[in-house]
């Protein structure tokens, strides 16, 4: 990979990681757009190491919080607060996308890159955005969230998978069904995200540097990409969180569409190859 290729491609990793119109999807878009050829899901796994530290920065406190009341609920059973449910819940909730993640990890790096299922996906998953702003009652709290709740969002993360989906519009999607409030869905996001991402981005390391698909980077590219998408991601985080206390999920979809009948039109004219 050129040097200019890894700091447009972790740009766009930074800007839209946290957003719900799938930085993957917008990474293999951005890739063949300029480049010609795909950079590859190793590539994507590990600069996404830069976003997660990014959640880890943001949302300290509650990490602190979360981690150290499940310790003392672990061994004192009067001590089982919220905290220690909620680490029970991102446990929870983090167990369906490492599972068929690991199962279906030759899949996904190849067959499910397809621009012709990203640019379908960025169509279609946008109606559920809309759905799910429509009949979410997003009446509940932070302190209502539940170990279903958990389980829902966590099969949700695993359609993330398919780059178009995204991550969070998947997951925050989910939890705007179950009643959740924009935000706390969008909170308990990120901290679903956790585990997954690093998992993935430590398990891809080695990949990254000599890929079965999708290029090569070298160590100080990916170093040069995390910053980055650390920097930017932080950036990200603040942002939506603030935007979706105050506007609808739904605008992404507005943004969604239009993307992907684009891709649609330049994958049937032969511009790009899917």
């Amino acid at each position: 990979m050129s040097w200019w290729q890894v700091i447009v491609l972790s740009i766009v990793q930074g800007l839209t990681e946290f957003l719900p119109i799938s930085s993957s999807g917008h990474l293999r878009i951005v890739s063949e757009l300029f480049w010609g050829q795909d950079a590859g899901a190793s590539f994507t796994a590990v600069v996404q190491l830069g976003t997660e530290l990014a959640v880890l920065v943001f949302f300290a406190k509650d990490i602190f919080n979360i981690a150290s009341g499940w310790l003392r609920g672990l061994f004192n059973k009067h001590a089982r607060g919220f905290e220690y449910r909620m680490g029970w819940m991102v446990i929870l909730g983090s167990i369906p996308v490492a599972v068929i993640g690991f199962l279906a990890k030759d899949y996904i790096r190849d067959a499910l890159r397809n621009l012709w299922i990203t640019a379908t996906v960025l169509v279609l998953f946008s109606f559920v955005f809309i759905a799910a702003e429509r009949w979410g009652k997003k009446n509940r709290g932070y302190t209502e969230l539940t170990y279903k709740d958990a389980l829902i969002m966590g099969f949700a993360q695993c359609l993330a998978l398919i780059p178009g989906v995204s991550r969070s519009g998947g997951t925050i999607s989910a939890g705007l069904f179950t009643g959740l409030d924009r935000e706390v869905a969008a909170r308990f996001s990120f901290l679903l995200a956790i585990p997954a991402v690093f998992a993935s981005g430590l398990f891809s390391l080695p990949d990254a540097f000599n890929p079965t698909a999708g290029q090569a980077a070298t160590g100080a590219q990916l170093l040069v990409g995390t910053v980055i998408c650390f920097v930017l991601g932080y950036a990200s985080i603040a942002w939506l969180l603030k935007f979706v206390s105050n506007n609808s999920f739904a605008w992404f979809a507005a943004y969604r569409i239009p993307v992907g009948l684009a891709v649609m039109g330049l994958l049937a004219t032969g511009v790009l190859q899917p």
